[in-house]
């Protein structure tokens, strides 16, 4: 996998999403400024895609993303596709493949949610945090804000 020298993260990101924007401001307030792969312009290489995977330990059809995408048109929910023929559909239909995936020294993960990020960033938060729809994550002091259940 490829990143820039200034950044040991990358975030494959649409900006289009909510979930791929926090998950990126997230990474900025920990004081990182990572490279930014926005896969659907620059959709990731078949071995890109398979390393991915490999790192998060996660099968094809778990990354698949259904809503707002050619997922049920293309009658992916059959089980008849094989591993391989997933990932050919989502080398094929970069909006199939599921986001933000970050890539760390920590390690790979799907950030669904953005807090994922939290757990493979190597540096802290370095202030409050508030994701687009209001919620806080990060307090003043940087400390992770847990709701009350």
């Amino acid at each position: 996998m490829q990143t820039q020298p200034s950044s040991s993260i990358t975030i494959f990101h649409n900006p289009a999403c909510g979930t791929s924007r926090n998950t990126l401001a997230l990474i900025r307030n920990s004081g990182e400024e990572p490279q930014v792969i926005e896969y659907l312009k620059t959709p990731p290489s078949k071995e890109t895609l398979r390393e991915l995977l490999a790192a998060m330990n996660m099968a094809p059809r778990t990354l698949l993303r259904k809503k707002g995408t050619p997922y049920e048109e293309l009658g992916l929910d059959d089980a008849k596709w094989t591993d391989e023929q997933l990932i050919d559909f989502m080398l094929a239909h970069p909006i199939l493949i599921n986001r933000p995936i970050v890539v760390t020294p920590l390690g790979t993960r799907l950030c669904r949610p953005s807090e994922e990020v939290l757990d493979i960033l190597p540096s802290p938060q370095q202030g409050a945090f508030t994701k687009e729809d209001g919620e806080a994550v990060i307090d003043a002091e940087g400390r992770r804000v847990h709701r009350a259940a």
